[in-house]
């Protein structure tokens, strides 16, 4: 799409600046045309060169304030050896005084009037006054205060608008995202709300399971058909939880997540593919078992896999030259994990929470285990969590 000349200019501020210099300039010779011959105080090349030289600060106002403002004081020198000074240069002063109050603060401003303004209210008092306006060096320096003081003032007012601008800008950018975050809090709580009714659901659905196969493991023998009835009802009840756990998931995930794939979730089958991934990406790591491993839940050994691929994959980042250990041990009640390294470990940083041990944490207290994770004593960086294990036994009434 093509820009209009507008916003050119504004993308270009030199080139603007430069045609706004080469305007005062035609404005000077539109003043010198219009005026009689006899009262010109030059000739016509000479006062085209003059107002090049006084107006040239101009194009130079945004990208070089500071040089531009020192150009025009060196250009008040003029009228002190030509006689007169030209209407680019009044105007040029009114400008660069304009400018410098809109765009800096206001001690700068200041000074920049006050260099631009002095040396030129001095000028007009020690040079003579002209012939053809036949007016005293007090009308001249009193005109020069009026006009410094009238650009100072617009200047001031310029900024303190782009400033109450670009304040109601921002809060307006504030006000919108604590509306977006309200909202989305909103959001938040009314699909914990919806979760918190479906698991009530889900729950009863598998209480009703679990008593209904109570009673029919009872009247199995003594009368089947009664039993395959009950079986059928349980079959239905199943499918209604399933049904009502999907629903349940749906609501818990957020936009930013995408939808869950269909393979299956990994155990503690996977750590030791998982450990050689880690070897091949240059950590040396030993897995050690413990104890005999029995029965566990596809949630606690998702967790458990978890746990070690989170510490694996922190030891990478953070240890640095070293090695990592991985300790299973399985106990009659409960599930040991612990990932040791003896690398420098992580460096402090308090006002970052690491978002891998908060989900250890919460994957740990999920089944009402314990987390403990730090520093060693010898060195390195230690995680370990023991999870409570129930033994699979048989449905009670």
């Amino acid at each position: 799409m093509t820009e209009g000349p507008r916003a050119l200019l504004r993308r270009h501020p030199l080139a603007a600046d430069a045609l706004l210099a080469v305007g005062l300039v035609a404005l000077e010779l539109l003043f010198t045309l219009l005026t009689p011959r006899e009262y010109w105080p030059r000739p016509l090349p000479a006062t085209l060169g003059w107002s090049v030289l006084c107006a040239a600060p101009v194009a130079l106002r945004r990208v070089a304030p500071w040089p531009a403002v020192g150009a025009a004081v060196a250009t008040l020198a003029l009228p002190a050896l030509t006689g007169d000074g030209t209407t680019a240069q009044g105007v040029t002063l009114a400008v660069l005084t304009y400018t410098m109050a809109a765009r800096r603060p206001a001690r700068a401003a200041a000074l920049a009037a006050a260099l631009l303004w002095v040396p030129a209210m001095v000028a007009n008092a020690l040079a003579p006054p002209s012939v053809a306006l036949a007016v005293g060096p007090a009308y001249l320096v009193l005109n020069n205060v009026l006009l410094g003081l009238l650009s100072f003032a617009v200047g001031r007012v310029v900024n303190a608008r782009r400033a109450a601008t670009r304040a109601l800008r921002e809060r307006a950018r504030v006000a919108e995202e604590r509306q977006r975050s309200l909202a989305e809090q909103a959001v938040a709580d009314e699909r914990r709300r919806i979760a918190r009714e479906l698991h009530d659901v889900v729950a009863h659905h598998v209480s009703v399971m679990g008593v209904l196969a109570t009673g029919a493991r009872r009247v199995l023998r003594r009368d089947p058909d009664a039993a395959d009835e009950v079986i059928g009802t349980i079959e239905e009840t199943g499918r209604a939880a399933l049904r009502e756990l999907r629903r349940l998931l749906d609501v818990l995930r957020t936009d930013a997540e995408p939808v869950a794939e269909l393979a299956p979730q990994p155990g503690l089958a996977g750590i030791d593919a998982l450990t050689e991934q880690v070897r091949e990406a240059g950590l040396p790591v030993t897995l050690r078992v413990e104890g005999t491993p029995g029965p566990l839940e596809e949630g606690v050994a998702l967790a458990v896999y978890r746990i070690v691929q989170e510490a694996l994959t922190n030891a990478l980042k953070h240890a640095g030259a070293a090695s990592a250990q991985v300790r299973l041990s399985y106990g009659a009640d409960a599930l040991e994990v612990e990932v040791t390294d003896t690398g420098r470990g992580p460096r402090p940083e308090p006002d970052r929470i690491g978002h891998g041990l908060v989900g250890m944490r919460e994957r740990v207290g999920l089944y009402g285990g314990v987390l403990r994770t730090g520093a060693r004593a010898g060195g390195g960086f230690r995680v370990y969590a023991r999870i409570p294990v129930e033994q699979p036994g048989p449905l009670a009434a």
